[in-house]
């Protein structure tokens, strides 16, 4: 007795349609098949030829009955046992040869070992062989496109046959052919199942039926005839060994690399599209590149020119105000103010675990910020008296200035005052005198009521970076108090700033960093503003880094719908993929890698594009301001480059989850 390879017991397979009710498309189908038969399976368009090979395949599981292949009864099976079946038992033909047409004759027929990850070397030796046999050892590298019918449907055979599987599935394999190519078709078919395999074919020809060993006849669901040919002779034919798997079924999953390596074959072949739509991704990685860099480069900017006129040894502690100018508006220290402080920062710094510890003697006084203060240019030209022009601040000198800061002149001392660019320039404007230092001005100072008048020399023009364009005037402390005590003005010459020197530089930056975040303190002037100009930079950097973020948005939002028109686009594909036993994280793991070159593409192009851009923009600032408050980041492209891969992965989860729960059947069926 013959060892039977499929045996059908009492099936019975119903399709819902509409008010509730059900389509029965298959009825208490009762029969079995054994190897080395060639069945015919014959009856009118809807009487269920296909649903019954569809149940047989594994890609329908849902069915009444069992269906035993092997003693594996597929009723009940998970997914994956039944993509573990497809990939290694059965092995479908098509009338339509569902080859997938951007890949070539070679790659359509290694797929499924690809999603067995067999090895490259054994995929190309197996394929060529089996293609060789079947006479198109010449296609190999062509598409599918470039083939006649007769070719892609040896195609198609072939790609059942790679696997070597023990069922060969046929629906209308002739379906699409001429008289001619179809003889030479079923000579195939015939030999394969003279081989030993199981070859079972749907059809409607009555010539491909009466070469058949058993011809099955179905009507309404039901099998209204089973016979078998008696003029049908099997033929010897050896059965060639080498195209055996010796270890089919060990093997089972779709590697990374190979997804990855397929995935790339199916964006080639839409390259036009993938390099548009990275391309806009990329613009969107050049603005985030940019506005990162100019934020930074703005602040640097910021930074570096602050420094190069402060000294980072120096702790500079002015009494904020109570007005919203506070931080440039100070109030005096009292002497019990001074000790307060003092131990403040002693008991910061003994927190902290720093051994320096700050004195009476080590805070050095100074005056900063006071209001009401003028300053009038007392010069006679041809017998006219000038104007009174009045400055906006004075300042005593802070320690950190030093020659390096002066434009022209020294630095003051008793009788004598510095001017910023900003007011030299105007009492230039006024006396139309081309050099003011060294003139004699008289300088009117109010302090609560009180006014001093003191005629002083201009001794040098000095420049104060973030403040050189205010109208300021400089004045040694010493001095100053001095005046003010001879005035009888001992509480005006309370020092309104602090001053600490100290060769320590992490001393100094962790005092001016309590300072910082003080309520009641503040830093310099120049701190005061370099703090207000990196906060207004930080938030406009933040800003148009958050304009960028949108357009990333808007690219993950195109990239999704654009994978998911892919998936719609390739239904038929995934279908094929599921039919030679891809599972569905197989599916998944292919356009997840897609998603994944697309974002790595898109990174690569964008990064390219921004240090090309970032380039002209250096010039274009170069040569406009002088200078270009950019600064690029070596990170700045690994975060590009993560977030490419990022958004562009996550855009690819729904499409690829949708793909990978498209049925099978139904994809097949898609045109």
């Amino acid at each position: 007795m013959k060892e039977k390879e499929i045996e059908i017991k009492h099936v019975y397979k119903h399709y819902p349609v509409a008010n509730k009710e059900v389509f029965t498309a298959l009825a208490d189908i009762d029969i079995s098949f054994q190897k080395g038969e060639l069945v015919s399976i014959v009856g009118e368009s809807g009487s269920g030829k296909s649903t019954l090979m569809n149940l047989i395949g594994g890609l329908d599981s849902q069915f009444e009955g069992d269906i035993i292949v092997s003693g594996m009864n597929l009723r009940g099976q998970n997914d994956k046992a039944l993509d573990k079946y497809r990939k290694n038992t059965v092995g479908f033909v098509f009338q339509s040869f569902n080859l997938i047409p951007h890949l070539s004759i070679l790659d359509n027929v290694t797929i499924a070992l690809t999603l067995s990850n067999v090895s490259e070397k054994e995929k190309v030796e197996r394929a060529t062989a089996i293609l060789s046999k079947l006479g198109l050892e010449k296609q190999l590298k062509k598409k599918p496109n470039q083939l006649s019918g007769g070719q892609k449907q040896r195609v198609a055979i072939a790609r059942a046959l790679i696997n070597d599987p023990d069922i060969i599935l046929a629906d209308e394999p002739t379906g699409a052919l001429d008289s001619s190519t179809t003889l030479q078709i079923l000579d195939i078919m015939k030999e394969i199942a003279d081989e030993g395999k199981l070859v079972i074919m749907v059809t409607h020809s009555e010539k491909v039926a009466a070469i058949s060993s058993r011809v099955v006849e179905i009507s309404d669901g039901k099998i209204i005839r089973d016979e078998k040919n008696k003029k049908y002779k099997k033929a010897k034919v050896k059965k060639d060994k080498s195209l055996e798997r010796a270890h089919k079924g060990e093997k089972q999953n779709l590697s990374i690399y190979s997804a990855i390596r397929l995935a790339f074959h199916n964006m080639w072949a839409s390259k036009t599209k993938n390099l548009l739509m990275s391309f806009g991704v990329a613009i969107s990685i050049v603005a985030l590149v940019i506005m990162l860099s100019f934020g930074s480069g703005l602040n640097g900017y910021i930074d570096g020119v602050s420094n190069s006129f402060t000294n980072p040894n120096i702790v500079t502690i002015a009494k904020k105000g109570d007005d919203l100018l506070g931080a440039f508006v100070h109030k005096p220290f009292t002497p019990e103010e001074k000790l307060q402080l003092i131990d403040e920062l002693n008991g910061a710094l003994e927190k902290n675990e720093f051994d320096f510890r700050v004195t009476n003697e080590n805070l050095k006084p100074g005056f900063s910020s006071i209001t009401g203060m003028g300053i009038t240019a007392g010069f006679k030209i041809e017998g006219v008296e000038m104007e009174t022009e009045n400055v906006s601040y004075i300042y005593t000198t802070p320690p950190y200035y030093s020659d390096a800061n002066l434009v022209e002149g020294t630095l003051s001392g008793n009788d004598e005052i510095m001017l910023t660019p900003a007011v030299y320039g105007t009492m230039q404007r006024l006396t139309g005198e081309k050099d003011i230092v060294g003139k004699k001005v008289t300088l009117t100072v109010t302090m609560n009521g009180l006014e001093i008048v003191k005629n002083v020399t201009v001794s040098a023009v000095i420049d104060t970076a973030v403040i050189q364009s205010v109208l300021a005037a400089y004045i040694d402390y010493d001095y100053l108090k001095a005046i003010c005590m001879e005035k009888g003005m001992a509480e005006e010459a309370f020092p309104q700033s602090e001053f600490y020197i100290d060769t320590d530089v992490d001393t100094a930056a962790f005092l001016n960093d309590y300072i910082r975040a003080s309520e009641n303190y503040s830093g310099s002037v120049e701190d005061g503003l370099t703090s207000m100009f990196s906060e207004m930079s930080s938030t406009i950097s933040i800003a148009l880094a958050i304009i960028a973020c949108i357009s990333l948005v808007v690219s993950a939002i195109m990239i999704l719908v654009v994978l998911y028109i892919s998936v719609s686009e390739r239904t038929k594909e995934i279908g094929v993929l599921k039919s030679i036993g891809a599972r569905r994280k197989d599916i998944r793991r292919i356009f997840t890698s897609e998603s994944f070159l697309i974002g790595l593409l898109s990174g690569v192009v964008g990064i390219v594009l921004s240090l090309a851009i970032y380039g002209i923009f250096v010039a274009v600032l170069n040569a406009v301001l002088g200078f270009a408050p950019l600064s690029l980041k070596w990170w700045y492209f690994v975060l590009s480059l993560g977030l490419s891969v990022g958004i562009s992965m996550l855009s690819g989860l729904y499409p690829s989850a949708k793909a990978a729960r498209l049925d099978p059947v139904e994809s097949l069926r898609r045109e």
